[in-house]
């Protein structure tokens, strides 16, 4: 079996410094929101080139915290795409706030700028473009669009470490940046972890208090919040992991090149758009018969996923948004096409031309 992520070759390679971070953390005798925590975060916000970075516990409270922090609530609207994890829409619905959905660009499967304007009102307040399977989205056109508008915007980098658009990290192109470290991660936890960051002080104030029950200092809880703290066991971990980030996303870069020169007259392989430099969190083909091919690369010992198969405004928890069916042609269009392959920066020649041997022979046979 040829695994969709294969997380023991990547600890295998790194065993004995996670495991000295590891250590460190049990001897110190420091658990919660401690020196580990406040370098990690000085570290990653190095990384993605933002002045302040808040650890929490999952990339779900980081998008909640980063959304509150920006005053976003009840009453408030905010856009984003049907076609991504639940998360995103969870998140946003958490803060109190409605949800608004554009559709995707039809290559990018990223958020469509040109749809915005069709569903922002006077009720709008953020919008959060998802940099999905670690392809930015178009920034630029919805950064323009947020200024025009007075929105904020709250980038969904839960896939995207690594990525960059027009030569920038994802997450510090907005207000602020949100990212996961769940294990499927680019860089990932050993559990769960996220983190926001941004360059406004005020926002980084405000998350800092949100994470941690509203607490403005040791003497008192200046507002509300919760308990959204990172782990110091999980930052020492991610310290270790940030270190060979560059160099996992340039192998994922080359698996997904090889991917793109054998796949190419097979299915459709992923579209990079010319702003981007992708991190490919997953390689996601495209072909009318999906279902098919993935039964038959199942057969052959090939693991796969879909992401995702029911686009969010058709999933019965979301009916009371008021979308149906036909409401965001691409998303569910995609929805319908789209198939993971096996991608890590593990993977090895060989390992991968058995995928596209098995690819080859499932598209044929689906034909």
């Amino acid at each position: 079996m040829i695994p969709l992520v294969d997380l023991q070759a990547q600890h295998e390679r790194i065993r004995d410094e996670v495991e000295a971070a590891a250590l460190r953390v049990l001897r110190s005798g420091r658990y919660a929101s401690g020196p580990e925590v406040e370098a990690f975060e000085q570290e990653f916000a190095r990384h993605c080139g933002t002045a302040h970075a808040v650890g929490v516990n999952s990339g779900t409270s980081a998008l909640q915290v980063a959304l509150t922090a920006a005053g976003v609530g009840a009453g408030d609207e905010v856009i984003t795409v049907p076609f991504t994890f639940v998360a995103t829409v969870e998140a946003i619905r958490q803060t109190g706030a409605d949800v608004r959905f554009v559709d995707v660009e039809p290559r990018s499967l990223t958020m469509d700028p040109a749809a915005l304007e069709q569903a922002v009102t006077r009720r709008t307040r953020a919008i959060v473009p998802v940099h999905l399977y670690g392809q930015p989205a178009d920034m630029d056109p919805i950064l323009e669009f947020a200024r025009r508008h007075r929105l904020i915007v709250a980038e969904d980098a839960a896939q995207a470490h690594g990525a960059r658009y027009r030569q920038q990290r994802t997450g510090g192109l907005g207000n602020l940046g949100c990212f996961s470290f769940y294990p499927t991660k680019n860089l990932s936890a050993a559990g769960e972890g996220g983190i926001v960051v941004t360059d406004d002080p005020e926002l980084d104030r405000g998350a800092r208090r949100l994470r941690s029950w509203g607490a403005a200092d040791a003497c008192g809880h200046g507002a509300p919040g919760g308990n959204y703290r990172m782990d110091e066991l999980q930052a020492a971990i991610l310290r270790v992991k940030l270190q060979h980030l560059d160099w996992w996303t340039r192998a994922r870069q080359a698996v997904a090149r090889r991917y793109d020169a054998l796949l190419a007259r097979i299915v459709e392989t992923p579209a990079v758009m010319p702003y981007a430099a992708h991190a490919y969190n997953v390689y996601a083909i495209r072909s009318p018969r999906r279902d098919a091919i993935r039964d038959a690369l199942r057969a052959a010992g090939v693991e796969t996923a879909v992401h995702y198969p029911v686009p969010i405004h058709l999933q019965p928890p979301y009916a009371d948004l008021g979308y149906g069916s036909g409401a965001f042609e691409q998303a569910e269009r995609a929805a319908r096409e789209v198939l993971s392959l096996p991608i890590y920066p593990e993977l090895s020649e060989d390992g991968q031309g058995e995928v596209v041997n098995a690819a080859r022979q499932a598209a044929g046979a689906a034909s």
